[in-house]
């Protein structure tokens, strides 16, 4: 640490760990005592759990974020990326949103970037596959799924409607069901604003390549969940796995193939990319090795939680960890925040250590399933406790007033269905004004060529004037497009 200074702690990533960590050293630290900086692209925190409802309508996204600026006001937050990690010369190389990349050197690193939606080689996934890890990406979703459904109420041709309003979801996980659940209710609710469309017109499909869905609750209530959504008419293809997804050309390894214009892949997490780039320990799954401390293994001043650790799981048995949920980051967070902070004092840390309590999941408006410390609940009280629990964890009393406040008022009123696709490029519009004239085709050279001028104006141009004869037209002229803009200035990915 440098002579006279106080230790300076590096928090690298603004998630569930990274502001939860820096917020109670933020609270509990005393004047003077260490400098925490804080480095994340974003400058939020998302509350992940609620992205399937914020996709159907039932949050307002920025009420499932939380500003760190605003939350961190006694710790510095750069808005960029942490490109690389020298913990033997206490340097991280920091790549801002904006300007120049630098070096930013620190006394104590807490690494905790998170993860990233892991993918498979699968031809066309990369091409047109859309995450569910972001608000960008849920609200996208939520545009496109009105979009298409606004597309296939316009048409009359029956193979463009059935490509238009099939929906592919793959992965059976928290993120997929809840997500495929929450958007099919909405769109079903949405339905009656479009005469030309019924529930049944929409294809639903999701696609789980092993055995079961929601593997964190119990066989009994994923089976529940399996059933339920059939019932909705989901497809629910379990024991299957996708072949291809090339041009939206649907190939499972069933032999089934069809045609879809949205595939949303939700398929499980693997550790930030950035992990390779530090001299870290890593495991075989490319995560941080972590003691039951939440210290880096083997490395001084080092602390890590959350997705991208690999943490002892001491409630089960030897070479366990603890899963990548925001159950566990969150207690983590807690207990990392109050080692260092004992490290710093020179006083004994604790291990951390937390049963999984069990789970809550969303199935739509008014429904879901629950499995919590062995009881299990179904339909409108597993809804109600998914909304409680998530409710008392979203963080700063701010947000919570705001998340009760649009569950209040859709009491009274109905989901918004509006797409706000042009989101995507709002610049597409101004281009297309801002653009110049386009030049005329050969054509339509030819054809203007031997006109005369008449009256001053230019030779092509419609005349009404008795004196010029009779009235001549050219081709009119061709409209510059902007580039990202499609039918009615919605963005089509």
């Amino acid at each position: 640490m440098s002579f006279g200074q106080p230790p300076h702690i590096l928090v690298v990533g603004g998630g569930y760990v990274g502001m939860y960590t820096a917020l109670r050293l933020q609270r509990r630290l005393r004047q003077g005592e260490a400098t925490v900086t804080v480095v994340e692209p974003n400058s939020y925190m998302t509350y992940q759990p609620f992205l399937p409802e914020a996709a159907a309508g039932n949050l307002e996204p920025r009420h499932v974020v939380v500003p760190l600026r605003r939350v961190l006001n006694g710790c510095r937050v750069v808005s960029g990326s942490v490109t690389g990690i020298n913990h033997a010369q206490r340097v991280a190389h920091i790549a801002p949103n904006q300007g120049a990349p630098h070096e930013l050197r620190y006394d104590v690193l807490v690494g905790c970037p998170g993860s990233v939606a892991r993918t498979l080689p699968i031809p066309g996934l990369a091409e047109l596959g859309i995450g569910f890890k972001s608000v960008a990406e849920a609200i996208h979703i939520r545009n496109k799924v009105i979009e298409r459904m606004d597309a296939a109420a316009s048409s009359t041709d029956p193979q463009l409607r059935r490509r238009a309003l099939t929906f592919v979801f793959i992965g059976g996980g928290f993120a997929g069901i809840e997500a495929i659940a929450e958007l099919e209710d909405m769109a079903r609710d949405a339905c009656k604003f479009y005469p030309e469309l019924s529930p049944s017109d929409m294809r639903w499909v999701m696609v789980e390549a092993s055995g079961r869905v929601l593997p964190e609750v119990s066989p009994a209530m994923g089976l529940y969940t399996l059933k339920q959504l059939e019932h909705r008419g989901i497809e629910m293809k379990i024991n299957t796995r996708v072949k291809s997804l090339v041009d939206g050309h649907v190939v499972l390894d069933s032999g089934e193939e069809f045609d879809a214009e949205t595939i949303i892949w939700t398929a499980g997490v693997k550790a930030h990319p950035l992990l390779a780039n530090t001299d870290l320990p890593l495991d075989d799954r490319g995560r941080i090795k972590a003691t039951a401390f939440l210290q880096v293994d083997g490395v001084e001043q080092a602390w890590t939680a959350g997705d991208c650790a690999a943490v002892p799981d001491l409630t089960k048995g030897e070479g366990s960890t603890t899963g990548p949920s925001a159950q566990h980051a969150v207690r983590q967070a807690k207990v990392l925040a109050d080692n260092i902070l004992a490290d710093l004092r020179g006083e004994p840390i604790a291990p951390y250590e937390h049963k999984y309590a069990g789970s809550v999941a969303s199935l739509g408006l008014h429904k879901g399933v629950a499995d919590v410390y062995g009881m299990k609940l179904r339909g409108w009280p597993a809804w109600l406790m998914h909304r409680t629990y998530h409710l008392s964890r979203v963080p700063t009393f701010n947000r919570k007033a705001r998340v009760l406040a649009d569950w209040t008022l859709s009491l009274f009123f109905r989901r918004e269905i509006v797409s706000l696709g042009a989101f995507a490029d709002p610049r597409a519009s101004f281009r297309e004004a801002a653009s110049p004239p386009a030049t005329p085709t050969p054509a339509a050279q030819v054809s203007a060529a031997p006109e005369p001028v008449l009256s001053g104006k230019p030779a092509g141009r419609a005349e009404t004037n008795a004196s010029s004869g009779p009235a001549r037209k050219s081709p009119a002229p061709a409209r510059t497009v902007g580039p990202a803009k499609a039918s009615g200035g919605t963005s089509v990915a």
